[in-house]
């Protein structure tokens, strides 16, 4: 498995590499050379023993190993993420580590990775930043909001877990924030049952109950993730990916045998939610607009110094669907990072001011998890082992990719339209960047980031008080 970074098997432990916003995966990689740690036994996953070992894999593995504190007292903490957020406070405080390394399960991340199986309502959600309002940004098929009719556009607007108990959307802001907002939705967990009233983007006021169940995210939705639009004549592809997962590959090259039947050479791909997942998907996505660039670097992965012999590169492969793509503009915000912030990159060596930055400014996250496995414990460490570089070795966008690309274009995300619509306002400005016609850009004339292009007027909705599952931490708002 791969995720912003590549996938390390050895005979113990299971080792890929990750890329998204707050975690991720990654592609194929060569194994990890020595000796692979022996499984532990039950009596190994205490608390204590739990730190000992994380301690021990973070100073062979961490990129930034003099910013590692080692004097933390692990007495002082008492979960397991409290420890490992300690130990990196230093990165944190540099920009380097914003709670990339964290703890997981292995069953659960393996299976979010494999099949985008997780819990919920199905729905994104994201909370306007003056108003305090929450907006549902995205809905998932095959998931219970979506067939309740609650849909992109959709304003929450009470909650409770009886009609008798609802409480309103603003009355939780004013007492609790947007925590008891979270609160008030209860935990992903299936059966978990909730009423919603709500508003739908026609104004057309509902109240439903909705029940908390299992679902497989489709990476690239049925109703608008691949389509071609027409620009005044000019065929333009046009690609949303919500996450990096071994599910996407096949719609990846449906979708680009299409384009590539249909001769288009330009293309919007929409990364707006994407959080990151496994870089071998991220590899793909890149050989399939780059059939050019056949055997030039796509993107390099660099370990610390002691580590140096799992420094690896990926080239772009040949792939049957593969088309060249001459103009690309990519649709970002700050929920953008890891693996879509790394495909990003890879194309400003090869297509510079061909390309742009549409929306906002990303999220700026330029490094990887390697995964350590605890296996008797199901516990594994995504630990920051290494950097991605493009083929100019530029890397480093720690703020985001805004002050990297070479051409951004300003544009908010505008929910009053589907995904994929032409009218919506990023893809508007995306079309108006292929098409050669007049943009905001994201950037001063002095090079500093806008304050609009670094701050969307609506930020998901997230729990303060827990980093969630793997399909939270790639799909940022999840519910």
């Amino acid at each position: 498995m791969r995720i912003r970074g590549r996938a390390l098997v050895s005979i113990a432990l299971s080792l890929s590499l990750v890329a998204c916003g707050g975690g991720g995966s990654g592609g194929s990689a060569p194994p990890i050379s020595g000796t692979p740690t022996p499984a532990p036994s039950t009596s190994q996953c205490s608390l204590s023993a739990q730190q000992d070992w994380v301690l021990s894999q973070m100073q062979e593995w961490y990129l930034f190993p003099t910013l590692l504190d080692t004097t933390v007292n692990k007495a002082n903490y008492t979960t397991l993420q409290s420890y490992i957020d300690a130990l990196t406070a230093r990165a944190r405080a540099e920009g380097k580590d914003r709670y990339f390394t964290y703890a997981t399960s292995i069953a659960e991340e393996n299976a979010y990775y494999n099949s985008g199986s997780t819990a919920g309502f199905g729905v994104r959600l994201a909370y306007d930043t003056t108003q305090n309002r929450v907006f549902v940004t995205e809905a998932y098929e095959n998931a219970p909001a979506l067939a309740a009719g609650i849909d992109r556009g959709s304003e929450l607007i009470a909650i409770g877990t009886s009609p008798a108990n609802l409480q309103t959307v603003s009355s939780l802001m004013a007492s609790g924030g947007t925590q008891a907002v979270v609160n008030a939705l209860g935990p992903s967990d299936p059966g978990v049952t909730r009423v919603l009233q709500f508003r739908t983007a026609d104004g057309v006021e509902r109240t439903v109950t909705v029940t908390k169940t299992n679902f497989s995210l489709d990476p690239v939705s049925d109703r608008y993730g691949a389509r071609i639009i027409d620009d005044g004549g000019k065929k333009v592809g046009y690609i949303n990916l919500r996450t990096f997962i071994d599910t996407a590959d096949a719609d990846l090259r449906t979708a680009f045998a299409t384009f590539k039947a249909q001769g288009v050479t330009e293309l919007i791909i929409d990364l707006r939610y994407n959080g990151g997942g496994l870089v071998r998907t991220a590899d793909l996505f890149g050989d399939l607009m780059g059939a050019a660039y056949v055997g030039k670097i796509f993107s390099y992965t660099t370990y610390r110094d002691s580590k140096s012999s799992q420094n690896d590169s990926h080239t772009f492969a040949a792939q049957p669907e593969a088309i060249t793509a001459t103009k690309i503009a990519f649709i970002g915000t700050r929920a953008s990072a890891s693996a879509s912030e790394l495909l990003t990159n890879a194309f400003i060596p090869y297509l510079g001011t061909n390309m742009a930055l549409v929306g906002t400014n990303t999220y700026g996250k330029p490094v990887g998890q390697s995964p350590r496995d605890l296996t008797a414990c199901d516990l594994r460490l995504r630990v920051v082992a290494f950097k991605t570089e493009n083929a100019n070795r530029q890397g480093e966008y720690f703020n985001g990719l805004a002050p990297v690309v070479p051409r951004t274009c300003q544009a908010s995300d505008d929910i009053r339209y589907q995904l994929g619509d032409p009218r919506e306002a990023s893809i508007k400005a995306a079309l108006d960047f292929l098409g050669g016609r007049a943009c905001t850009p994201m950037t001063s004339s002095s090079g500093e980031i806008t304050v609009q292009a670094a701050r969307p007027a609506r930020e998901a909705l997230r729990n303060e008080g827990d980093q969630g599952s793997t399909a939270e931490r790639e799909l940022p708002g999840l519910y």
